[in-house]
């Protein structure tokens, strides 16, 4: 190994991710491009790891280029819709010849166990069934899409009955209704029927589109549901993704906490969207990802995991669990997709009409994108609200960042009487007061 150091880091901040998503359900949908472009096998393997880090994964596929070469083979002509395929009876067939065939290779792929590989040791059993009722879509602008359908039902009692067992569930892009018939469904219906049936967590599109862009160019990370509806409004992505973030839209707005927009095109992508901080896609959320807001009992163990490694390094002064709990109503976090990624703590010496800012901490990965400048200004907004007029900080090792930001060097004379007291002259930290 080259970097032991960096990864144990690496590790150090996964573990998070994987507290917060055990016993979670998952909905992770593909298109059949992604088995075309012969990514399949790398996507096993990252799902089954999924699995072994106790998360409840449901897969859904889709299977439009094969249903395509299907229809070619057969010499038969494809007819759409406004996107969506006309389904009669040869183009049916077509449907169920490729979603069989899909469904032999995604089980095969999950039967890897070749020893140096991370299937290595897996027993992972996949299930798939009758767990989708549909029915036809029906005449749509005067056009019958005969045997193209939309999901009705899906069955959640059996699919989470199975989910219990450690196993993960397989559904296919076709439907039956009660009569018996077979109808052809988009992966993306039966993708977010799932997940709103499950009470899914996350539902997952791993697509063939690349990250979306907004009209300037820049990358879109993230969306609350209502901003994506208004870029969905706006006309400038290309129809697939527009598609799929219609998609992810209804997820959202139909209790489906987050959904997630990923490119297929990047090796491991999946791990990267869901285990990091900035991921590699698009997430979509009802409500706004991020808080800057006041911490509770909850969050002792995140704000521990947050300053141990400065504690430990000598930046700031060691405090026990028992003192972060009693003290825990002078703290703030910054929240991440439940996950805290700052904190800073404020002590209020009322006589003097000043405050103490203490433990600004910002997780090393996102210490550029100005969450600390964030916290301060929280923490400023927090002292003036009480009635405070200055606000002080002890440091050691970030004096300039202090400064930048208005502080000013001063003696330990300008502090409260009280917080003379307890001056540690061992460690001599300077002190910087910034007038409110």
């Amino acid at each position: 190994m080259e970097n032991p150091t960096q990864f144990v880091q690496w590790l150090r901040s996964v573990a998070p991710y994987i507290h917060a998503f055990r016993g979670k359900t998952f909905v992770v949908a593909f298109p059949g491009e992604l088995v075309a472009a012969g990514a399949l096998s790398v996507l096993a393997q990252d799902l089954s790891l999924l699995v072994a880090l106790g998360i409840r994964v449901v897969i859904v596929y889709g299977s439009r280029p094969q249903v395509a070469e299907q229809l070619a083979l057969r010499n038969v002509e494809g007819r759409f819709h406004n996107g969506i395929r006309i389904t009669d009876t040869a183009a049916l067939e077509c449907a169920k010849e490729a979603a069989g065939e899909l469904r032999l290779d995604i089980e095969a792929a999950f039967s890897q166990g070749l020893p140096n590989t991370p299937m290595a040791h897996a027993s992972i059993r996949i299930i798939s069934g009758n767990f989708v009722t549909a029915r036809p879509l029906g005449v749509i602008d005067g056009v019958d899409l005969e045997l193209t359908g939309i999901t009705r039902k899906v069955d959640a009692e059996r699919i989470h009955a199975i989910l219990g067992t450690d196993s993960l569930v397989l559904l296919s892009p076709l439907g039956f209704s009660p009569t018996g018939e077979a109808f052809n469904l988009t992966m993306e219906d039966v993708a977010v029927s799932a997940a709103i049936a499950l009470h899914a967590d996350k539902i997952v599109f791993i697509t063939e589109t690349a990250m979306m862009l907004d009209e300037g160019g820049a990358e879109i990370r993230e969306l609350s549901s209502h901003q994506a509806e208004a870029v969905l409004q706006a006309g400038f992505l290309a129809t697939d993704s527009s598609f799929y973030l219609q998609h992810a839209i209804k997820a959202c707005n139909s209790g489906v906490p987050r959904a997630h927009i990923v490119p297929f095109e990047m090796d491991g992508s999946a791990l990267l969207e869901l285990f990091t901080h900035d991921g590699v896609g698009t997430m979509i959320s009802h409500e706004n990802l991020e808080s800057l807001r006041k911490a509770t009992i909850e969050d002792v163990g995140g704000i521990i995991k947050l300053i141990e490694p400065l504690e430990a390094d000598g930046t700031l002064v060691k405090r026990g669990r028992e003192l972060i709990e009693r003290e825990i109503d002078q703290f703030s976090v910054i929240e991440h997709d439940g996950v805290i990624f700052g904190c800073a703590a404020l002590y209020p010496f009322p006589e003097e009409k000043m405050a103490e800012m203490a433990c600004l901490t910002v997780n090393p990965e996102v210490q550029t994108q100005g969450d600390g400048e964030r916290i301060l200004r929280h923490m400023e907004n927090r002292a003036r609200a009480a009635g405070l007029k200055q606000l002080f900080v002890l440091t050691t090792r970030t004096s300039h960042w202090f400064q930048k930001r208005g502080f000013k060097p001063a003696t330990v004379d300008a502090l409260p009487k009280d917080r003379q007291r307890m001056y540690n002259w061992q460690r001599k930290s300077q002190v910087l007061v910034k007038s409110l």
